[in-house]
């Protein structure tokens, strides 16, 4: 303790050297006043003073630091406000995105009930292969657990339909290539490509580019059997069109067949010559029937033909029937197979009544014998495939041969 006192002597020397007792003479109107300034009251003004400077010193740092406080707390609030406002625009952009999707898929299930409707009817579809393997049947939905949990709930149902849609459509491939197989078997047996004829008929395609809306873009990003089902769909309606096209119901009836399809000495100079269709003879105003359904395209006379008419029936072929003796039809009507469209007779480049009879794929001409005479595998199928497009073909037959 003495010690501390010894150290704090010199400081109270100091301070007590600071205030001193003071007299103040003061003359007021001659009289003279003496103001005693003690040095205990100074001490005492000092401490005040200083008291006060401390109190105001505090104050004011209090207020700086409340207003550094308050930047930092506005600072976090706006941090905040943006963070909360960065979550609200993904939120909208994750429900749009949700929106698109679902508008998406919504399209994607009406093109597939389209197809189902156009091509199938009320006709039940095959099981897929990978039916047994997904465990999901037609009329089952599929297990959540082939849905990644750690989606979004709205997500997961968006998953689940696509996952069904995946499976519906792989179902609707399997039907469709099923029946373009036994199709182009059909058509392979009358002896035409039908590669070739798919290839043509892809050929003859356009129109105005419209990009899709959402995300999709192009069928191939609709899942892993939707593209190749448009094109097992494309593939197997030529060929069904090509077979319910092919002319082969009898052109006449009668029995004979007085010059076939190839080289032959030609009845007039006796020089070989290509025979470009099947000679049918026969009575004079013999009834010549269309092959198959279609479209009278040309009525009217044809050098060494004489009266002839033409019928397009769709796909590339063409029938033409020459040394007609008249007329039971017009140009432009649509006729059906088996219907009367002219009579026999020997017009033109002729040595007696009879039906020439050509069959043109192409503009090429082919032997119409393998039409006529096709098996009855062969047309079991066409009947088959008449049943499906028939209708439509004879409606519009021009559909097919676009």
């Amino acid at each position: 303790m003495s010690s501390q006192s010894t150290g704090l002597r010199p400081w109270r020397q100091r301070w007590n050297a600071l205030f001193q007792d003071h007299e103040i003479f003061i003359r007021t109107h001659g009289h003279v006043r003496f103001v005693r300034v003690s040095a205990v009251w100074q001490k005492r003004v000092a401490l005040i003073a200083a008291a006060v400077l401390l109190a105001w010193a505090a104050v004011t740092v209090a207020i700086f630091v409340n207003q550094l406080l308050s930047a930092d707390e506005r600072a976090e609030v706006a941090r905040k406000q943006a963070a909360a406002t960065a979550a609200e625009a993904r939120i909208a952009q994750y429900r749009d995105r949700v929106g698109e999707i679902a508008a998406d898929l919504d399209e994607r299930q009406a093109q597939l009930e389209e197809w189902q409707k156009t091509y199938f009817g009320a006709e039940a579809l095959p099981a897929a292969a990978d039916d047994d393997k997904t465990g999901a049947a037609a009329d089952k939905p599929l297990e959540t657990s082939a849905v990644d949990p750690r989606l979004p709930p709205e997500a997961q149902a968006l998953a689940r339909i696509e996952a069904r849609q995946e499976v519906f459509s792989a179902r609707l491939l399997a039907a469709v290539g099923a029946r373009a197989a036994k199709a182009e078997g059909a058509v392979a047996k009358l002896g035409l490509d039908p590669a070739s004829l798919v290839r043509n008929a892809a050929a003859g395609r356009g129109g105005p580019f419209i990009p899709f809306r959402g995300r999709i873009g192009a069928a191939g990003a609709l899942g892993k059997s939707f593209a190749a089902l448009e094109g097992a769909l494309f593939r197997m309606e030529v060929l069904e069109r090509t077979l319910v096209a092919i002319p082969s119901g009898q052109p006449a009836h009668v029995l004979m067949l007085s010059s076939s399809y190839g080289y032959r000495s030609d009845p007039f100079t006796g020089a070989s010559a290509m025979h470009s269709g099947l000679d049918f003879p026969g009575p004079l105003g013999t009834p010549i029937l269309a092959a198959a359904p279609g479209k009278v395209v040309y009525v009217g006379q044809r050098a060494g033909y004489g009266n002839v008419i033409e019928v397009d029936h769709g796909q590339g072929i063409m029938t033409r029937y020459a040394h007609l003796s008249g007329f039971t039809t017009r140009a432009g009507a649509q006729v059906s197979a088996g219907q009367q469209i002219a009579k026999m007779g020997s017009t033109g480049r002729s040595t007696g009544s009879h039906l020439h009879f050509e069959v043109r794929l192409n503009g090429v001409a082919v032997n119409p014998r393998r039409f006529l005479e096709a098996k009855a595998d062969v047309l079991e199928v066409k009947d088959d495939a008449r049943q499906r497009v028939g209708a439509l073909a004879s409606a519009t037959p021009g559909r097919g041969a676009r």
